[in-house]
């Protein structure tokens, strides 16, 4: 029963920054679910992006994004971000946030998800 809503996606320059929030209500207590991001373009499969635990000390990252993108989660306003930096248009997407019970990296391990945001990254 987990809702989750993204915001902040746009278009950008390459080089530009842009940060994504995503907001949760409902289901079990926020604290105790990793959050992640995922992206998915036509024609391929959905793919892992970024993910913190429920701790918040374990963040996990795909090796295209590691030193520009970073995940972080404010467990109080119940919202995990995604700052992303030195875009690429390569980062060009649909990203969705996506709630799980156990710390992982695939999609088929977590079980609510968002609608989606597009981020567009061209000059």
């Amino acid at each position: 029963q987990m809702q989750l809503v993204e915001s902040g996606g746009g278009l950008a320059q390459p080089g530009d920054s842009l940060k994504l929030s995503c907001v949760a209500s409902g289901g079990m207590p926020f604290k105790d679910y990793t959050m992640g991001w995922f992206r998915q373009t036509p024609g391929k499969e959905r793919e892992f992006v970024a993910a913190v635990s429920w701790a918040a000390g374990e963040t996990y990252y795909v090796e295209a994004v590691k030193g520009r993108f970073t995940v972080s989660r404010d467990n109080d306003k119940n919202t995990v971000y995604l700052q992303m930096n030195s875009l690429k248009p390569e980062d060009t997407a649909v990203y969705y946030c996506a709630a799980g019970r156990l710390p992982d990296t695939a999609a088929s391990s977590f079980h609510s998800w968002g609608q989606g945001i597009q981020v567009t990254v061209s000059s």
